[in-house]
């Protein structure tokens, strides 16, 4: 169901799960994009020599996906922001999901919190973090 005002949303419901673009070409033409064309974002091998289990994906484009996340959801929605605890990288061609909750609704001014996490193919969770979201 799509999210089109506050009315519609429901403490304590489930996003749906949103499956983000891993692959490496993606991270490293990302990071090229935004001026970081480090070996840590386009090359496993070369990632693996500075300490790291494979290329990850820029945290930046980590949070760019929680974004695209919540508009699947609620494409009306205004991220008023993120707050992101990156605890481990999200390594490139591994699959990972996000998947979020509504922690918290403000119906008078129209804010949605919700709680949000990135998880590999093993279930460990890579990224979490908060979002506040206006609905008109």
């Amino acid at each position: 169901m799509s999210i089109e005002s506050i009315s519609d949303v429901e403490f304590g419901v489930d996003l749906p799960a949103f499956k983000p673009d891993t692959r490496l070409s993606s991270a490293s033409t990302f990071a090229k994009l935004v001026g970081w064309n480090a070996p840590r974002f386009n090359d496993h091998e070369a990632a693996k020599k500075e300490g790291l289990p494979g290329a990850m994906i820029p945290g930046i484009l980590s949070q760019g996906y929680l974004v695209a996340m919540i508009h699947n959801w609620a494409p009306v929605a205004n991220v008023k922001s993120i707050d992101t605890v990156f605890r481990a990288p999200v390594i490139a061609d591994d699959d990972h999901t996000i998947i979020g909750v509504v922690t918290d609704i403000n119906e008078d001014d129209k804010l949605v919190e919700i709680d949000l996490t990135v998880k590999n193919s093993k279930g460990e969770t890579r990224v979490f973090g908060t979002a506040m979201i206006e609905i008109p």
